[in-house]
């Protein structure tokens, strides 16, 4: 019996200390940053760094729509290497500083055709290409050169390896312009021959943009020549200057290696090598590729997911990759960054972030963050508020500093709002209400017609239907930050507001209809028209953008049942052959089009009628058809991370409705596990028992045991940790959820 004992100690003992260690899981194996580089996807397959300032890509040197962030994957030419893209959009901005290294003699489309775009390039194949988070590399077949691309926050580190030549080059092209992007003027010093400084000022979407850098080498190069022309001044602002192209010519043997690091600064020379220093002191290429891989490892481990689908599991990290490639960092190690006053400002301590496409993010991108990074979050929130103070009102898109007037609504707000009633961050709350109310009185895009009339009048303001609604959606969120701040009649001011979409309900067309200023409804109305009266949508993909109130919006439509048919026929009214339909309505089920923003929550909608199977149904067969592995696999542009969110969000069985109200409306899961790492130690994991193609419908779901009965979840249960499961069936459970008291919130009780 003693002898037992010993044993069974010796075992206990053993087992107590030598517990295995957690494994490692290398999360960058499954992220393929070439999905969305086809199609119209519209995304950058180079290195950055989670939100970080510099996006290193290549650019195929070529302008156009499928080629706005650069790089479109049907291409077979590089014209260099840029240190600044924009992600999944369309607007054809940024692409500074681009790089590219030749042998001589070089490839030059301008050599025989002087208003070519395309310089100095290669051909390339795609199989001697490599992409993974924060790492590039392809071969540039003409000249036999390896070129490999990483990244710190705020720099770009490049290495080329040469093959035997009397005679390479590198290209610095500070004069390019592509798409919307022009230079105005430039400015070089030469420091030596292993360092260049510099300045590029440029206007396009962005007004006025400055951007410095620092650039090192590791080989000093045998001569420089600098080509300056004069600048025509392509806007009517009286700014033109000069227009530089740095070559820098080296003698290489074979397999030798040239490097350049780069750090930008939107402040200063001086800001840009305080970056550089910071940032990237040595010039070991392969540790800040295994540093990038490692943060970049850290950031996807915030979920982990099962699945034996490989291509979902790849769809699911890469979505989370491309979820964090905006905001993007815009201010330096010293915390000085360049404000829409194009002046200077100094942060105390926090980051500044640009490059906020809000019309797309505030729905489900911004709410994936106060989950993954409350911590940015608050950051973010400071810079809009310091945008605030700086500009007069909150940024709607702003890019590089600037305002770009683009899109419409004021979804800063949403964005604010959400983190406050989260109980995000130490952000200045009245600071930031001031703000959100500063925005709502402006007199911007039919703001004021808004206000006073309850609607907006057609001939008085394009788009008119889908301002109203983004505007009143805006301000059912001031209403609630407003109450729970104790402001009851800042909440009875907006909360009114917040209900102005019924002034548009048409009982007849049984559509949110434009209407004059005369209250007189338009003539001629076809809600599936791509007009002037909806933003980048039609009448039925606007009908349902109420998500504060879609219990109201319900019941002006007839009532339940009554909604429950518009939703089936804006599921099975498909456009026809002849139908015109414009670029951005891709992804098209019926009249839904998940290839753009304001179809993205209908799917959900079923859950408010008590018709939770229909929502499965529907979102398992978007996630299904809308989203591959390829680089065509993103059915619309990818839209700084938003239609990643959704998938992330979705593939998890639930998804933000109504991106302020601390809510998750759930759907149907595609995974059979996703693991949410959490603050303090905390884990909310879903489990889906039975998961198949064939089970797409919930039979009853759990949470810690208990039996879920809402079909949502709240931002609470969430980040308290827990255990969701759902037990999968092949049948719907046509019960489950069907009552009132199931239902999801809305502003109508």
């Amino acid at each position: 019996m003693l002898r037992l004992l010993i044993v069974l100690s010796a075992v206990l003992f053993f087992s107590c200390t030598q517990q295995p260690k957690e494994e490692k899981v290398d999360y960058t194996q499954f992220v393929n940053p070439f999905i969305g580089t086809g199609g119209n996807g519209n995304t950058y397959p180079g290195a950055s760094m989670p939100f970080g300032m510099v996006q290193i890509s290549p650019d195929n040197g070529i302008p156009g729509w499928d080629r706005i962030s650069g790089y479109f994957y049907p291409d077979t030419t590089i014209g260099g290497f840029s240190q600044t893209h924009l992600t999944g959009t369309g607007a054809g901005d940024l692409y500074d500083i681009p790089v590219m290294p030749v042998t001589w003699p070089y490839k030059d489309m301008r050599k025989t055709n002087p208003k070519s775009p395309l310089g100095p390039y290669s051909v390339f194949s795609h199989d001697e290409e490599h992409a993974e988070p924060g790492y590039y590399n392809v071969k540039l077949k003409d000249y036999n050169i390896l070129a490999e691309l990483t990244a710190t926050n705020r720099c770009g580190f490049h290495r080329y390896t040469f093959p035997k030549a009397e005679k390479a080059s590198l290209f610095i092209d500070l004069n390019k312009a592509m798409n919307w992007d022009y230079t105005l003027d430039t400015k070089v010093n030469v420091k030596s021959n292993t360092e260049i400084e510099g300045t590029r000022y440029s206007q396009g979407w962005a007004k006025r943009q400055q951007l410095f850098f620092v650039a090192q080498f590791s080989k000093p190069f045998k001569s420089i020549n600098i080509d300056t022309v004069s600048i025509k001044k392509p806007f009517k602002e009286d700014w033109g200057g000069t227009g530089n192209t740095l070559r820098l010519d080296y003698t290489t043997e074979d397999g030798e290696q040239i490097m350049m690091k780069i750090g930008i600064s939107a402040v200063s020379v001086e800001g840009a090598r305080k970056n550089l220093e910071a940032e990237i002191t040595h010039w070991d290429f392969d540790a800040v590729r295994a540093e990038a891989k490692a943060v970049w490892n850290e950031q996807l481990a915030k979920i982990h997911i099962d699945t034996d689908n490989a291509d979902e599991k790849t769809i699911f990290y890469t979505a989370m990759y491309q979820s964090m490639l905006a905001p993007t960092l815009f201010s330096d190690v010293d915390g000085k960054y360049y404000g829409p006053d194009y002046k200077i400002h100094q942060t105390d301590g926090w980051d500044n972030y640009s490059t906020f496409s809000l019309w797309d993010t505030f729905r489900a991108a911004h709410p994936l963050y106060t989950i993954m990074h409350d911590d940015r979050v608050n950051d973010m929130v400071k810079a809009m508020v310091a945008f605030y103070e700086q500009h007069g009102v909150l940024p709607v898109w702003p890019l590089a500093g600037n305002v770009t007037g683009m899109m419409i609504g004021y979804h800063a707000v949403p964005v604010i709002a959400d983190a406050y009633l989260k109980g995000i961050g130490d952000f200045d709350a009245e600071k930031a209400l001031e703000a959100c109310i500063a925005s709502a009185e402006a007199n911007i895009e039919g703001q004021e017609y808004f206000r006073e009339m309850g609607y907006i009048p057609y001939e008085l303001e394009d788009e008119s239907v889908s301002k109203a609604l983004e505007y009143a959606y805006d301000d059912w969120c001031i209403a609630v930050m407003a109450k729970k701040m104790g402001k009851q009649d800042v909440y009875e001011k907006y909360i009114k507001r917040a209900g102005y979409y019924r002034n548009f309900f048409n009982e007849k067309s049984t559509f949110l209809h434009p209407k004059d200023k005369n209250g007189k409804w338009i003539d001629g109305f076809v809600a599936k028209d791509y007009t002037k009266h909806f933003c980048e949508s039609n009448a039925w993909q606007y009908f349902f953008f109420v998500p504060q109130d879609i219990k109201g919006l319900a019941d002006i439509t007839g009532g339940n049942d009554r909604f429950e048919q518009k939703l089936d026929s804006m599921f099975t009214f498909d456009p026809l052959p002849t139908d015109d339909l414009p670029i951005f309505s891709t992804g098209m089920i019926g009249q839904y089009a998940h290839g753009n923003e304001p179809s993205h929550h209908v799917g959900y909608l079923y859950n408010y009628i008590g018709k939770p199977w229909k929502t499965q149904e529907i979102v398992h067969k978007i996630m299904k058809t809308q989203y591959k592995n390829s680089p065509d696999g993103i059915c619309g542009n990818e839209d700084c991370g938003q239609m990643s969110s959704w998938m992330i969000f979705s593939a998890m069985g639930f998804y933000p409705v109504n991106p302020a109200d601390q809510t998750y409306v759930i759907g149907t899961p595609l995974v059979d596990k996703a693991v949410i790492k959490l603050a303090a130690n905390k884990t909310f994991t879903m489990r889906a028992e039975n998961l198949t193609d064939e089970n797409k419908y919930i039979e009853s779901a759990t949470l810690n045991g208990k039996p879920v009965t809402k079909s949502y979840l709240t931002h609470q249960q969430i980040i308290n940790g827990g255990e969701l499961v759902f037990k999968m069936s092949a049948t719907p459970n046509k019960q489950l959820w069907s009552k009132k008291e199931s239902y999801p919130l809305s502003m109508t009780k």
